[in-house]
């Protein structure tokens, strides 16, 4: 391989990598456009993630236009350190998205979160009180349980229905709990819980108050940021396998044309 293939290999590598930086950025844009304001938690370091990937291509192509060996070398060293940093990001997300799963209740189409099953790095977050103050007055001002009353016209459909973790655990109170549903938003609370579970003293019919201060709320949040690390983590596979190659391809591209340089 010649020194001018060895240099139109990493030119192209690095044209790919710009590439594959702007797909990770409109990853990341699709993260925030799916989800409102309360859960883009990981929205803005993926679409970072993008914009450094797509910077450390740039670097590398301008070396290889400008033949630069410095250029090419500082492009090698942040595509290691991207390497490192995706790899060790990976590992952690899928030990803390490891624990926590649903419970499946008879006569729900949908399974109730506990907040104890989750991981201690989720518990230290949720249990945070100005981290769950946010997310509170975040999800108050949803759409997730505001509607229920238009999404569920009669008590069969509510009962129907295939609610996410955080409608489950912050919209409703506890199934062990008892209290009979009037509709879709309305439980009647006359009735003594069957149930010590401090969340069903918790639980008002009120839209700012609901079940938002309940541990099954906090699971529902925990359950959804597992599955969005998951997701991210499962990307991040994808993506730390293709910059691999490219980083083990322009290694060998960059070796031998520095070879050949000094041969000639």
């Amino acid at each position: 391989m010649g020194m001018g293939t060895s240099i139109f290999i990493i030119r192209w590598i690095n044209f790919l990598t710009m590439l594959l930086a702007v797909l990770v950025i409109i990853f990341g844009i699709w993260m925030g456009t799916n989800h409102d304001g309360c859960r883009k938690s990981l929205t803005l370091p993926v679409m970072g993630l993008g914009g450094f990937i797509f910077v450390v291509s740039i670097v590398g192509f301008l070396g290889a236009l400008k033949n630069n060996s410095i250029l090419l070398w500082i492009y090698l060293i942040m595509l290691c350190i991207t390497l490192v940093a995706i790899f060790v990001f990976t590992v952690l997300a899928f030990i803390v998205t490891n624990n926590g799963s649903g419970h499946s209740v008879a006569g729900l189409r949908y399974k109730e979160y506990q907040l104890q099953d989750y991981s201690t790095w989720f518990l230290k977050q949720l249990n945070n009180t100005d981290n769950w103050m946010h997310l509170r007055s975040c999800l108050v001002k949803s759409e997730d349980c505001n509607n229920f009353s238009k999404r569920y016209k009669t008590l069969k459909q509510y009962k129907l229905a295939k609610l996410t973790p955080i409608e489950a655990g912050c919209c409703r109170p506890p199934s062990e709990c008892g209290y009979p549903a009037v509709n879709a938003s309305y439980y009647d609370l006359s009735f003594h819980p069957v149930d010590s579970n401090h969340d069903c003293k918790l639980y008002k019919n009120s839209k700012a108050v609901k079940c938002y201060d309940c541990d099954s709320c906090k699971a529902g949040v925990a359950q959804y940021m597992k599955t969005e690390w998951r997701l991210v983590a499962i990307f991040n596979v994808v993506l730390f396998v293709v910059l691999l190659i490219i980083y083990l391809v322009g290694c060998c591209a960059r070796r031998k044309a520095a070879r050949n340089r000094s041969k000639g």
